[in-house]
């Protein structure tokens, strides 16, 4: 019971203590987010990819964190320039729930041998709610907190830039930059401000080919939203086969939190699935099972339009 009490605090710690609160997810698979963060990445691969991740954290623990992800992106230069792209994220802790929906759109600016970098902008809502079940006391009340069931919904905006390389990609983005009011007085729902709070992110990674019989690649993640911070480290070992990628196994650094082992597949043709074990390394370590993760990715690839030759006898000379 005690654990359940403080963790319940724990998901409403940031109202009370500040009024801004991060709220932005984090991910083991990361790697497969990057639209949901940086807009800008929005697109920038060929063809039209669906992702959806699961993380269940801290397994075993109740009120623990349990997050979803439906990421969705189009690349859209044979119909006009850019990338398109719908982003979904639910999360779950305690008695709190937050869902954001965002409509993503990034402008491809080629740069030569350098790559192409994306100039992206997401914009859509978010919602947060809460079924609030204080114990104990049942009777002393807070006027300051919600007594009762609420939800909230408001503006969301996303910015970023995201360069892709041949073997390579880097990016810089910021989320929640309305810093949207979701509880307090102007809302009429407690007294104590809660705020979505603008986060900070660098990501960038790096693949070197023909490593041994395989492929080998890193990648970095680092977050903030200037009270605390971040920073995701990741290498796998892609194995080959008659020249395609049959899966991969690498290592994860989470600091201060967590080490995790993933493991991926391709089970059939653009389709990929994954699973990552994260061991807790903080201090719920001797209570927590660990956190799992799951992720599929399917990408379908629009034929290439065949070419037409004239016949008109006018052309023909040419």
């Amino acid at each position: 019971m005690k654990l359940r009490i403080s963790l319940l605090g724990l998901s409403f710690a940031a109202v009370v203590g500040s009024s801004l609160a991060q709220q932005d997810k984090l991910l083991t698979h990361f790697m497969y987010d990057k639209m949901s963060v940086n807009p800008g990445e929005t697109g920038i691969d060929e063809g039209i990819c669906a992702t959806s991740i699961y993380r269940n954290q801290w397994d075993k623990v109740n009120g623990a964190p349990n997050s979803a992800v439906l990421n969705i992106a189009a690349n859209m230069n044979r119909f006009f320039p850019g990338g398109v792209g719908l982003s979904f994220y639910h999360d779950a802790i305690g008695f709190s729930r937050q869902n954001n929906l965002l409509l993503n759109y990034s402008y491809p600016i080629s740069l030569g041998n350098v790559g192409t970098l994306g100039a992206g902008i997401g914009a859509g809502i978010i919602s947060y709610s809460m079924n609030p079940n204080w114990i104990p006391p049942q009777t002393m009340n807070d006027p300051s907190l919600p007594g009762t069931d609420f939800s909230a919904i408001s503006l969301d905006l996303n910015f970023g830039l995201f360069l892709k390389g041949n073997n390579y990609y880097a990016g810089v983005s910021s989320t929640h930059l309305s810093e949207s009011e979701l509880l307090g007085a102007s809302s009429g729902i407690g007294t104590v401000g809660y705020n979505t709070a603008r986060h900070y992110y660098i990501m960038g990674g790096y693949k070197m080919n023909n490593i041994g019989p395989g492929n080998l690649d890193f990648n970095l993640m680092a977050r903030t939203d200037l009270v605390k911070y971040s920073v995701d480290i990741n290498t796998r070992y892609f194995i080959k086969r008659e020249g395609s990628e049959l899966g991969y196994a690498g290592l994860t650094y989470r600091t201060s939190d967590a080490l995790g082992i993933l493991l991926g597949y391709n089970a059939f043709k653009n389709f990929t699935v994954g699973y990552s074990y994260d061991l807790t390394l903080n201090k719920l370590s001797s209570i927590s099972r660990g956190s799992h993760e799951m992720f599929v990715k399917y990408c379908y690839y629009l034929p290439i339009p065949p070419k037409t030759y004239s016949t008109h006898p006018r052309w023909l000379g040419n």
